[in-house]
């Protein structure tokens, strides 16, 4: 059968446009292995002798597929790590969430969420650690986790300035269980300027200002949460602190 002339073009066309994105990408992995040969040499130190760009980029060429495998391996395996972590908070199993933690920071150790989720189980494992009979007090184990929950949460406001689950877990750490109120006080601000009407952070806000006898200022914010919130027990909550905070400031 006779192909048509027009078919025939359009097929010399395509050919043509393949065949230059197939040369175009040879080019540009040529351009990427040489580059890279480039920076290993110019970093220095012993290299086999007779070793150029030329020997370097044949050797990249020859482990390029089986270094990208490991690359990609050790991504899967990052993300093995980090939903096993998620899974075992969920249990609430958090002693082997943190161990999982670990593993999932070593592969990603920039992604704000796994900080985050150290902070959380840390801090709740330092308020499981008890003396039993016979055993000796475990006021350092308990500071070595409060510890690493303040510095996890940290780590993840510094990745991600504005990740407000740390900011709120550092301030519910700050004020109930490290009774530093004025080092929660920022963070908490830095979440309602985020989000205006999240009432659970006001909560925690009211309290650190209470505790630093900053009376009107808790009492302002009690209001702000009686006049958003349409949770009945929450606005009661909050009519009950807000008497309890004047009752302090007329004492």
């Amino acid at each position: 059968m006779k192909i048509p002339k027009e078919a025939l073009s359009a097929l010399v066309v395509v050919t043509i446009i393949v065949v230059g994105i197939a040369g175009i990408s040879l080019y540009q992995k040529n351009k990427a292995r040489g580059e890279f040969a480039g920076r290993i040499l110019s970093q220095g130190g012993r290299w086999d002798r007779g070793d150029t760009i030329q020997d370097l980029k044949k050797s990249i060429a020859v482990y390029e597929r089986r270094l990208e495998k490991h690359v990609e391996d050790a991504a899967k395996t990052g993300t093995y790590w980090k939903l096993l972590a998620a899974r075992l908070q969920d249990r609430g199993l958090h002693g082997e969430a943190l161990l999982a933690l670990e593993h999932a920071i070593y592969y990603t150790p920039e992604e704000p969420i796994l900080h985050y989720y150290t902070g959380l189980s840390a801090g709740i494992m330092a308020k499981s650690v008890h003396v039993f009979p016979g055993m000796e007090s475990s006021d350092n184990e308990r500071e070595r986790y409060f510890a690493l929950s303040e510095e996890a949460y940290l780590r993840a406001i510094e990745l991600d300035d504005r990740y407000l689950r740390p900011r709120y877990g550092l301030g519910v750490l700050y004020v109930f269980e490290l009774e530093r109120p004025e080092e929660a006080i920022p963070h908490l601000e830095r979440c309602l300027e985020i989000s205006s009407n999240d009432v659970d952070t006001m909560f925690v806000l009211a309290r650190a200002f209470y505790m630093l006898r900053r009376n009107q200022e808790a009492v302002n914010l009690y209001d702000r949460i009686i006049a958003v919130t349409k949770d009945g027990q929450k606005k009661i909550d909050a009519q009950n602190n807000r008497q309890q905070a004047l009752g302090q400031a007329n004492g």
